[in-house]
């Protein structure tokens, strides 16, 4: 099939690249445009030539390539994901065929820049993808130009936690003389903290087992959640604005400044060394984080981790507001500008839902995201088994969070990330940080919408 492409004049592309180090996509509003539809979507007859896959190679690297090429006929190659090169392919019109995508966070972003393509053809005719087998976890990877979560589907998930579950390790809450948190009863967030600073050891003024990581993929979207759990909104009904000031959003930082100060787990000052909760839980030294279902599948392959690990659903506050979000749903978009997108999608079906995903369902590295795959999760360990009933149960809290499609989350936590510690340290108010995040984030928010003009 053929394809008509647009790309980024140098001057355009340079005008808007220096965004890329704060985070933002640097493409213009319609970079490119396609002629080319899904005549034989998912049935393999138009699947041909070559596809490159931007990913990490942790999750579709070479070895994946050499299985998809020897399964569907086609030759595969990877590139690895890095931001900076895929928005200059993209700004040239020869982007990747298939890009790693988090569809929470990215879904809107890609979407109002009319770089990725609407999927809802391909999935219509798919073979092993059908409407009523979906996860609504999936509905991330949908945006309508207001809202997420409905209009066409821009992606697909390979698979999914909801990212504020706790897992926490039993010998060190019973060292602790802490009950353990109940596996179908959330815990208040202010219990989680007080146990938190109960669990916590240290040496000298060195903290020894951390007593709680709440960080999770990102602050802004652990403050998102928590305001809303408290029962407002962060961002603005238009997605263009935020408010930290509301009684609402204070209280959300009023948490995170408390336990930040509190000095019981790792934060911008002092950050975990390992720079992931997984190495530092196996070790013996973190006895509660919120990372979601996904870190189970570190526990498989180490009986010491897997006696002492336990599963608990996602803590709220005392408003009687439960809400289990989703910060991920890591998977695979396809650009508009694609070249060979029968193919690219052949791909896609095949990764996201063939062979691989049932391998993926199995070894316990997330929900799969497809319903019919999830009785293939792991339940042969006791620890595998209490996670997998409390993370069925936790799925009827999930809800879409629309995230705005003006600037990307990492330009939002940088921000973030650089006033902390301020506020940490004690030399700013919960207020007065909530007034520079505030203007600070407005500011890049505003100037976001208006290059999308």
């Amino acid at each position: 099939m053929t394809t008509s492409t647009q790309g980024l004049s140098r001057r355009r592309f340079l005008a808007l690249g220096g965004a890329v180090a704060g985070g933002s996509l640097a493409v213009g509003c319609s970079p490119a445009s396609s002629t080319n539809t899904p005549a034989a979507a998912g049935t393999g007859s138009s699947a041909k030539g070559v596809v490159t896959v931007m990913s990490q190679s942790g999750e579709f690297g070479p070895k994946e390539a050499k299985a998809a090429s020897q399964a569907l006929g086609l030759t595969v190659k990877t590139v690895e994901y890095d931001l900076t090169k895929l928005t200059a392919m993209l700004a040239s019109g020869n982007p990747p065929d298939v890009v790693r995508g988090m569809g929470a966070t990215e879904t809107p972003y890609l979407v109002a820049r009319q770089v990725a393509e609407n999927l809802d053809p391909y999935f219509a005719k798919s073979s092993l993808i059908k409407a009523d087998d979906i996860d609504p976890v999936n509905d991330v990877w949908r945006y309508d130009g207001q809202k997420q979560g409905a209009g066409p589907r821009y992606g697909f998930a390979k698979d999914y936690s909801q990212d504020c579950t706790i897992w926490y390790n039993s010998a060190l809450f019973d060292a602790a003389k802490v009950s353990h948190p109940s596996a179908t009863t959330p815990l208040l967030l202010d219990e989680l903290l007080d146990e938190g600073k109960r669990l916590v050891k240290r040496q000298g003024a060195k903290v020894s087992v951390y007593g709680l990581n709440p960080n999770g993929l990102g602050l802004f979207g652990q403050l998102t959640w928590m305001t809303d759990l408290a029962g407002g909104k962060l961002t603005s009904d238009d997605l263009a604005s935020v408010d930290f000031s509301t009684p609402e959003a204070q209280r959300a930082l009023t948490w995170y400044l408390d336990y930040a100060k509190a000095g019981i787990g790792p934060t911008v000052l002092n950050p975990d060394p390992n720079g992931w909760d997984g190495p530092t839980f196996q070790a013996g030294r973190m006895a509660a984080t919120l990372s979601g279902y996904w870190l189970g599948g570190l526990f498989a392959g180490d009986p010491k981790s897997a006696k002492v690990a336990g599963f608990a659903p996602a803590p709220q506050f005392d408003t009687g507001r439960r809400v289990s979000p989703c910060f991920g749903a890591t998977g695979l978009w396809m650009p508009k500008a694609g070249k060979n997108k029968d193919a690219a999608w052949a791909v896609m079906e095949w990764y996201l839902a063939g062979d691989p995903a049932k391998a993926r369902a199995a070894g316990g590295w997330g929900i799969p995201p497809l319903k019919s795959l999830q009785k293939l999760m792991p339940q042969k360990l006791p620890y595998q088994k209490q996670a997998y009933e409390t993370q069925m149960a936790e799925k009827q809290h999930f809800s879409v969070t629309s995230y705005t499609p003006y600037v990307r989350q990492d330009a939002i936590n940088a921000i973030i990330t650089r006033e902390l510690p301020k506020a940490i340290k004690g030399t700013t108010t919960a207020g007065q940080f909530a007034d520079t995040l505030n203007s600070q984030i407005n500011a890049q928010l505003t100037d976001g919408k208006k290059r999308l003009r």
